[in-house]
Parts: C-alpha cells; sequence; structure tokens
C-alpha cells in the first residue's frame, strides 16, 4: 500500500472515530468507537511490519506479535452487527420498520466493519507475506498456509473477545491470569465457532484475493 493510501486510511478513521464519539457516545451502542480503535490498531500496525528491505528482527516480531493480539478486533465489529437486535427492527408483520434512527445505527456498524474488515485483511494478506520472507518461505501455497492459521489464530482470539469478554489490552497487561480460563475454553460449541469465523474470514479473503488480482 501506497504512503498517500496509508494517509488516506488514517484520515478516515480518526475522522470516523471522532464522529462516533460526538454521536453515539451516550447510546447503546457508544461501544462502536472503542471497537473501531481497536480495528484501526492492527491496521495500523501493519503499516510497520515488513515496510523496510533489511528491519531489524526483534522489531519485526515484536511488531508480528502485536498485530495478531490486536488483529482479531477487525473481523469482530462484524459479530457486533448482531447488536442491531436491541432496536427490534422488525414490525409485527415481519417486516423491517422504516425508522432513520435504526437505519443509521446500521449505517454506522456496516462502515466499521466493512472499513476494518477488508482493510484489516489487507493488513493479513501483507504480514502473511511479510513472515513468509522473513523465515524464507517463498510461494503462493506457503502463503496461504500462513494466511489459515493466522485467521483460524483470528478466530480463536474472536471467541476469547466475544464470549469470554476478554480484551487485547488485558492480555498485554496481565497475561498470567487467563491462562487457566483459556485452557479451560475448548468444547464443541467453541470449536464450532470457530470453524465457522475461519469460513467467515477465509471467504472474505478470497473476495479480496478476486478483486485485488483484478487486471482489467
Amino acid at each position: 500500500m501506497s504512503q498517500n493510501k496509508k494517509w488516506q486510511v488514517r484520515i478516515f478513521f480518526i475522522g470516523w472515530m471522532v464522529l462516533l464519539f460526538l454521536f453515539l457516545r451516550d447510546t447503546r451502542f457508544g461501544f462502536l468507537a472503542l471497537n473501531t480503535l481497536l480495528g484501526y490498531i492492527t491496521i495500523e500496525l501493519s503499516f510497520h511490519i515488513g515496510n523496510k528491505p533489511h528491519q531489524n528482527s526483534f522489531v519485526f516480531w515484536l511488531l508480528s506479535l502485536l498485530w495478531l493480539l490486536f488483529y482479531p478486533n477487525s473481523p469482530y465489529i462484524l459479530t457486533d452487527l448482531l447488536h442491531l437486535a436491541w432496536l427490534h427492527p422488525d414490525e409485527a408483520n415481519g417486516l423491517l420498520r422504516l425508522d432513520p434512527h435504526v437505519w443509521f445505527l446500521y449505517t454506522c456498524l456496516m462502515i466499521s466493519a466493512l472499513s476494518c474488515a477488508f482493510i484489516g485483511f489487507w493488513s493479513l494478506v501483507h504480514v502473511a507475506k511479510a513472515i513468509d520472507v522473513k523465515i524464507h518461505l517463498p510461494g503462493n501455497f506457503s502463503n496461504f498456509v500462513t494466511i489459515v492459521i493466522l485467521t483460524v489464530a483470528s478466530s480463536i482470539g474472536l471467541f476469547i473477545g466475544r464470549f469470554m469478554r476478554v480484551h487485547t489490552i488485558y492480555l498485554i497487561l496481565s497475561p498470567r491470569m487467563y491462562i487457566r480460563p483459556f485452557l479451560n475454553m475448548w468444547n464443541m460449541h467453541m470449536l464450532v465457532f470457530v470453524f465457522l469465523m475461519t469460513v467467515l474470514q477465509l471467504m472474505i479473503y478470497w473476495i479480496y484475493t478476486i478483486i485485488s488480482n483484478n487486471k482489467e
């Protein structure tokens, strides 16, 4: 991604988060500004990974680890769409309500979800390629394997964030207190959720590759 596009992304997210804070801070959807910020941190971190021909290995792996810890926040906002149920968008006859407030919140959620998810997927592809180069694993197949591994890890992170309510910052500040809960979280429902979220993310990745590889 060129520097010009990176600054477009930065300016968009800063402006968008200010608008979310101003318009949604006193509503049930005030969480969206914070979730969007966490998704943006992922993207900003990826801008600094592998951006130099001979980036220091310690800096590279530290940034990559931080990116991996924050990355689930990018697709996480897709699960926030379920919160639209709080607005009871259905009429008694089963049709959707034509309520400007409902559709305003829907628009806000979709803008945050799509921007974090799709630009976040650019960061996934970028970091996966940077890792493959760093460990000398060139080739499309090895790159796809790296992406799948990172996507599965992201889906586990989604479960941890959505159902265990563990934020990325908590993991950074006090990781030891979560060792036992993480060891006990494995069950069939959790695995099904991880599988479904992995399928969803890989589907978005497939769409992303079709769009990004279009030469016409």
